[in-house]
Formats: C-alpha cells, sequence, structure tokens
C-alpha cells in the first residue's frame, strides 16, 4: 500500500491540464497575458554577460548615460525572450514546436525597473502542409512597458496536434 492510496486527498485528486488545443484558437481572439515582468538590473547584467551581449550599453551605466539614456538599457533579445516567456501559459503549452519568429521589431528601449506585459491576437490558424494531423496557430504579439507604450512587435507560430487526447484513448 503506497501513501497515495491511503490518503483521500490523492483519492480524489485529478489532473489538470493546462494550455490550450488547436482547436481552442479562433482567428482574431486576444490574450492579455498574465501579469507581466519587471526586469531588474542584475537580469539585465546576468543576461549580456551569459549571452556575450558585450554592448556597452547594456553594461556600462556611465557610457549609456552619455548616450542620452536614463541607466543601462535591456538588451532587446531578453525583452523578446521576457514577452515570448509571458505569453506561453497562454498560447503554446500544449504546443509541439515552436515553428518561428517573424517580423521582430524592437521599438523602443527598456531599462532596468521598466515592467514589461503582454498581448497576443490569433493572426492564423491553419493545417499543417507537411505534417498531417498537426495544425499550425500563429499569433502577434505585442510587448508594452509600464507606460503601456510598445517596445517590442513579432509574430510567432507553433505545431499542434490536432488529434485530441481524449480521442485517442
Amino acid at each position: 500500500m503506497t501513501p497515495e492510496s491511503s490518503d483521500p486527498t490523492f483519492a480524489s485528486a485529478r489532473l489538470r491540464e493546462r494550455g490550450r488545443r488547436y482547436d481552442d484558437f479562433e482567428v482574431g481572439h486576444a490574450y492579455r497575458h498574465h501579469w507581466g515582468r519587471t526586469v531588474t538590473e542584475a537580469d539585465t547584467l546576468l543576461f549580456a554577460t551569459a549571452t556575450l551581449a558585450y554592448n556597452p550599453l547594456y553594461l556600462n551605466v556611465e557610457l549609456a548615460k552619455e548616450e542620452g539614456h536614463p541607466a543601462l538599457v535591456v538588451d532587446p533579445y531578453l525583452v523578446l525572450a521576457i514577452v515570448v516567456g509571458l505569453s506561453v501559459e497562454d498560447l503554446s503549452e500544449r504546443s509541439e514546436a515552436l515553428l518561428g519568429l517573424e517580423e521582430v521589431e524592437f521599438l523602443e528601449p527598456v531599462y532596468p525597473g521598466d515592467t514589461v506585459t503582454a498581448e497576443s491576437v490569433v493572426a492564423g490558424k491553419r493545417p499543417s502542409r507537411s505534417r498531417p494531423a498537426t495544425g499550425v496557430v500563429t499569433w502577434s504579439t505585442e510587448g508594452r512597458n509600464q507606460r503601456g507604450r510598445p517596445v517590442v512587435r513579432l509574430t510567432r507560430s507553433n505545431l499542434f496536434s490536432v488529434v485530441s487526447c481524449d480521442a485517442a484513448e
């Protein structure tokens, strides 16, 4: 006998499925992603160092100020990673693969202390041309700072199984 089988909490527990399936998406539907992420100076320095992005604007506050910035500039690729990460729970948690990012535009700098939020709109949905029983969903995503100003805009696509787990059982 395992502890789980004798505990009534475990006996009544159910697996909570997370994420959306291909059939859950409708073109034009918007998703405002959860609470956002405040970028810290530590995030900025760690990301620049770990990715060998030795642009002095990311590492030297005095130089950044000389160039007209109020503080270090956050590497735009960190901003992109944050925005995509904020969207995973709503969009791609159940997908099979990220197919790519397109039309990435960095619109204005982000600085340590800025809070980045994201919103996505389903831009397209279609069956896969090369893989039966799969479909492609495409979203337009925009990241904004705490003042509501757009800082990054992109389009991304993911591959989903169109055969639900329930149908396979």
